[in-house]
């Protein structure tokens, strides 16, 4: 009997699909890639229950993806300094294109389409310059460069687009690296991080930075609401002695972000190193995770107040689920914090890597 792959599969060779969406895989919810038992890199689609829908094999390892609006298509991008990406068909389980970074430049990890899913955004590092890049691929055209524009920053790391329109967060670390000096950062002393916000052509249409007691606190990761507020994760490079804020919040048009910490003793849990950062469907609840203390924290977003802590070994991939968050681990489990509970799903014979993308759902 022939499977609803198999038939995609053949449908798509002879042109006779004219649209094939993310309902024909199944409708996933997430991607993520991760490390099978073989030593094996994968990127995978995930339900919402954490079943595995589909995988499609990649070359190394993995950090994140960007999916495609509409069609059953992801990117996805070598853990940094990588410098290349690879374009998957998650309906023919195939890859369709490689992406490869130009001379001089690495990628980030992270990326982010369109609004209409015509043009590919990569965050990349110009490493000889120490400036932050942001690559513009033409997504209709086998992802041909056309051309690229400042992040605003230096060591952009992840960028996503606001729900319904072409603006573009992006999270500036503010970390020089160099390929020829693997992954040590050069610029601890006087590094400055910001988030700024680029119109789909480039344009700065704002940018936040840290105070500067928190200067060191490499802003790395992202997600947005409904209503277009971002949260962001950071990651301490300043004294052991002190445990600052790990998540901010912000909003286009405001002058200076909002930093919430958890108490003292819970702060402390994180080890200075926030890895993930979601929001729920509605925007009300926050959270951020960090795999060294195998810890995740939630907040309050409107009262911007910690809540509660759950745990579980080597949690980080973190993503939105109903009034809740998708979780996953990098000892395979997969799990779903709701209803003031941290509920597992399933377990995969998987090492979940950093991250989850979140599909759009039909």
């Amino acid at each position: 009997m022939v499977s609803r792959r198999q038939l995609l599969t053949g449908l798509l060779a002879t042109g006779m699909v004219p649209r094939v969406t993310w309902a024909d895989v199944g409708n996933p919810a997430f991607l993520s890639a991760a490390r099978d038992q073989s030593g094996a890199y994968a990127l995978y689609g995930l339900s919402h229950t954490g079943a595995r829908l589909f995988r499609v094999d990649l070359p190394s390892r993995g950090h994140s993806g960007a999916a495609h609006p509409f069609r059953p298509e992801a990117v996805a991008f070598a853990r940094r300094p990588g410098t290349f990406a690879m374009v998957l068909n998650c309906a023919a389980g195939t890859v369709t294109a490689q992406i490869e970074a130009p001379a001089g430049r690495h990628f980030y990890g992270h990326g982010a389409f369109s609004l209409d899913g015509s043009r590919l955004y990569t965050t990349e590092n110009d490493y000889d310059a120490a400036r932050g890049r942001v690559g513009i691929w033409d997504a209709q055209n086998g992802y041909v460069r056309i051309g690229e524009v400042s992040s605003g920053g230096v060591g952009p790391h992840e960028m996503l687009r606001l729900p319904g329109q072409d603006v573009f967060a992006v999270a500036n670390g503010g970390i020089e690296t160099h390929p020829e000096m693997g992954r040590q950062m050069l610029n601890i002393p006087f590094m400055r991080p910001n988030l700024s916000y680029l119109s789909a052509d480039g344009d700065l249409l704002g940018q936040v930075e840290l105070p500067e007691d928190f200067r060191k606190n490499s802003i790395r990761h992202l997600a947005a609401a409904s209503d277009g507020q971002i949260a962001f994760a950071m990651q301490w490079h300043g004294s052991n002695e002190t445990h600052p804020p790990l998540l901010g919040l912000h909003r286009l048009g405001q002058q200076a972000p909002l930093l919430i910490s958890a108490p003292e003793d819970r702060q402390r849990q994180m080890q200075g190193y926030a890895g993930s950062v979601a929001m729920n469907a509605n925007g009300s609840l926050v959270a951020v995770s960090s795999p060294r203390g195998g810890v995740l924290h939630l907040f309050s977003a409107a009262e911007a107040a910690f809540e509660r802590a759950e745990f579980l070994e080597d949690i980080c991939g973190l993503g939105p689920s109903g009034l809740g968050v998708f979780s996953t681990s990098g000892t395979g489990h997969v799990a779903r914090v709701e209803a003031g509970a941290l509920s597992p799903l399933r377990h995969h014979p998987v090492n979940w890597d950093n991250h989850l993308t979140a599909l759009p759902q039909s």
